[in-house]
């Protein structure tokens, strides 16, 4: 078929990452050989991805590119176990926000918000329930799920409260993974 498949594909942390300053070059590198070049992402590549990095290094090198949207893990993993984000009686807006550095957000902001999804979640769980039930004043009883491998086949969930779903995943290998937290959860009762 004559594709050259690479995988440059990250798993939080992991040393055997690669690098976005490598995944950019190489696109860079690839494309100015006359290679056309296809970046696949997992969900959209414009929702807590590294895509500005890799437009910037494709406009600095004037490579011409084509973002085609895709549909974020966000949306899909909830619906996935039959939960809606929003619904007229359950919750009316929803946020997305990245758990991967939990010490930058301002969990008070969500205070109103009904409907919370957290991704990059797997790590920083305990934190971000803790800060919910804290800075947030979101009552312990609040109806939260974790989703792992959303939409795949090795797609898992779990399904809790506030007060339980720490301890309910606890020894649990969560990557990748989302949090969602609102009554929307009980939508699939």
């Amino acid at each position: 078929d004559g594709v050259e498949k690479i995988s440059v594909g990250k798993r939080g942390g992991s040393s055997k990452s690669w690098t976005q300053t490598d995944i950019c070059d190489l696109m860079v590198r690839l494309a100015q050989d006359g290679k056309v070049v296809a970046r696949l992402k997992g969900g959209c590549p414009s929702v807590f991805s590294r895509v500005n990095e890799e437009i910037k290094a494709l406009k600095r090198h004037d490579i011409s590119f084509k973002m085609v949207p895709g549909i974020s893990s966000a949306n899909s993993a909830p619906l996935s176990v039959g939960i809606p984000l929003t619904d007229r009686e359950l919750g009316r807006h929803y946020s997305v926000t990245s758990a991967h550095d939990p010490t930058s957000i301002d969990f008070s902001a969500f205070a109103g918000i009904d409907t919370c999804v957290f991704l990059m979640v797997g790590k920083s769980l305990a934190t971000v329930v803790e800060a919910l039930m804290g800075d947030a004043n979101k009552p312990s009883n609040m109806p939260c799920a974790i989703i792992q491998n959303g939409m795949q086949s090795n797609e898992r969930s779990w399904f809790g409260t506030l007060n339980d779903i720490v301890e309910k995943t606890s020894g649990e290998s969560l990557s990748p993974c989302i949090l969602v937290v609102g009554n929307v959860v009980t939508a699939t009762d």
